[in-house]
């Protein structure tokens, strides 16, 4: 478990957590604590937005620090991710090198409309739970994206997708999760995302449950069509598939707001 944890936080968080092991076995425990991984994230993030608010900053500004955070303490990985396979899938070329394209360092048109229109989603949405919930209600949409964000890795890790490359992250954790493993945190994250919800009343417990069953099913869209584009999954993927789930879920948890 310890070696599970400390995969978890060392590769999907700038976190002081040392690797001690590299293997199939340690990939498999840390793409299941992957959603822990999140909630702490994600507290971070409320932390700070919540904190913004309070003093007086405005939903506005306490929505941008909110979405910093994760960017953050990823160092970007994930946006970058998200970037970087938008510009694979955009290029309309073979696979191997739609996946070359995907490796330069540089970003191109499609990375960059796909990048800005997540991050204003994701701004306006934290924007509208602050501004009609308050700092409570903005907590809570980081808290519950941010888990959403990484269930849809260990989602991502089960048995059956295979990895794109031989080397990398995505060929780190591709297939080690077995699908019942990988179901069973979907669940126990909608099931928590909704007790936490509940604090505010039976509506808030339906949405926070829904954002997370919803997060799930668009980032399942997206690596299915990966997974036909480019033959499997990389870090990149990973990273695009974190960041679909949690804009995802952001809107959800404010529709009807």
């Amino acid at each position: 478990m310890e070696h599970g944890l400390r995969f978890a936080f060392g590769t999907l968080t700038v976190l002081p957590v040392r690797l001690t092991r590299w293997d199939r076995g340690a990939a498999r425990t840390g793409m299941l604590c992957a959603p822990l991984a999140g909630l702490v994230v994600g507290l971070c993030a409320a932390a700070l937005g919540s904190a913004l608010l309070l003093l007086g900053t405005g939903p506005l500004l306490a929505a941008v620090a909110t979405v910093t955070v994760p960017a953050a303490l990823t160092r970007g990985l994930h946006l970058d991710g998200l970037a970087d396979t938008a510009d694979g899938l955009g290029s309309n070329k073979p696979a191997e090198a739609a996946l070359d394209i995907m490796k330069r360092s540089d970003v191109g048109p499609f990375g960059v409309v796909t990048l800005l229109f997540a991050l204003l989603a994701q701004v306006a949405a934290l924007f509208r739970a602050y501004e009609s919930g308050g700092w409570a209600a903005g907590a809570l949409a980081a808290v519950v994206s941010a888990v959403a964000a990484r269930v849809a890795l260990t989602l991502a890790s089960r048995a059956g997708v295979p990895a794109a490359r031989p080397d990398g992250l995505g060929a780190a954790v591709a297939g080690t999760v077995t699908v019942r493993s990988a179901l069973l945190a979907l669940a126990v994250a909608t099931v928590l995302a909704a007790a936490g919800g509940a604090l505010w009343g039976p509506y808030e417990s339906l949405r926070c449950g829904a954002a997370v069953l919803v997060a799930a099913g668009a980032a399942e869209l997206l690596l299915r069509r990966c997974v036909r584009r480019f033959g499997g999954v990389t870090g990149d993927v990973f990273g695009a598939l974190a960041e679909t789930a949690a804009t995802a879920a952001l809107v959800v948890l404010v529709l009807g707001g």
